[in-house]
């Protein structure tokens, strides 16, 4: 079984190109399923594995409250899994098509109210006593004004960047590159943090004390530490930065098709969450202005 394993997480790494993030998810699911099948059933061998034995394992996560949608991650894990073994007849049958996934409640993309943004960007003494306040403060901005992704911004190269048209390139997920325009007051931000470190002239926009790219950890860390000082939501990620980038753009009337190819989205389907924040805020509004409500 692991031999497979591990020539799927090479078809991963190499053909399909999926960031190092999303291979790591995959090994470890799977890593997983072979760790229960073998304490569980002693199971070592692939055409051992049935549709019960998948259902059991998604049980047993249920009755560890493991998340819906975590196992949902995990089905699809082996859903793909499946598919990659079919297609080199390592495997005559495909037990996922008799599996389902669990029901998830939808949750709704956590996000960070205009004014509570405002506060923290318009207020420069948020940033004063911060030794990296220019590059900390654009990190900030960045994640905001463009929704990348953190991995992304991490990746992000000087010579990606356009001052002069307002615009900067990103790589996103599966090598599939994007352009993103940005306003004024950002391209300010960047040049003068390009003109605070003209002289070292690294590939990357932002680099660590040992010339590397920024560790994802810091660059988390950093955006909590600011969001802490404006919002009381419980997660304080870049990747809410992104949630916020998107439901005030479509708040404030942009097109859900535009949000998509901003976002990076490979269908619309992933942008449509943002379009629920709307409609609560819609409901909310109506409910404080309507004498009938």
């Amino acid at each position: 079984m692991n031999a497979s394993r591990d020539s799927f997480i090479q078809y991963l790494q190499f053909e399909k190109r999926f960031s190092n993030h999303t291979v790591l998810a995959y090994s470890t699911d799977l890593s997983q399923f072979y760790d229960y099948l073998q304490a569980t059933y002693k199971i070592t061998e692939l055409r051992d594995i049935s549709h019960t034995l998948v259902r059991s394992w998604i049980v047993s996560m249920m009755e560890a409250k493991i998340s819906a949608r975590s196992i949902n991650r995990k089905v699809t894990t082996l859903k793909t899994f499946y598919k990659y073994l079919l297609r080199q007849n390592i495997v005559k049958e495909n037990p996922m098509l008799k599996v389902q996934s669990p029901k998830m409640s939808k949750r709704l993309p956590v996000f960070v109210e205009k004014d509570k943004m405002n506060q923290l960007l318009d207020n420069q003494e948020s940033f004063e006593e911060d030794p990296d306040k220019l590059r900390n403060k654009l990190i900030i901005e960045l994640f905001y004004a463009t929704g990348m992704r953190l991995s992304e911004l991490i990746n992000l190269k000087q010579g990606s960047i356009d001052l002069s048209k307002g615009q900067l390139k990103v790589l996103g997920k599966r090598n599939k590159e994007r352009i993103i325009p940005f306003g004024p007051e950002l391209g300010r931000e960047i040049k003068a943090w390009l003109d605070s470190k003209k002289e070292e002239e690294p590939e990357l926009l932002f680099t660590g004390k040992s010339g590397k790219k920024l560790s994802e950890k810091l660059v988390y860390t950093i955006v909590k530490k600011y969001l802490s000082g404006v919002t009381t939501i419980d997660k304080k990620s870049p990747h809410v930065l992104r949630h916020t980038f998107a439901t005030h753009m479509l708040n404030n009337g942009a097109d859900l098709n535009a949000i998509k190819e901003l976002l990076g989205h490979a269908n619309l389907s992933a942008t449509q969450i943002y379009t629920h924040n709307t409609v609560e805020k819609l409901k909310n509004i109506h409910k404080q202005a309507h004498p009938k409500a």
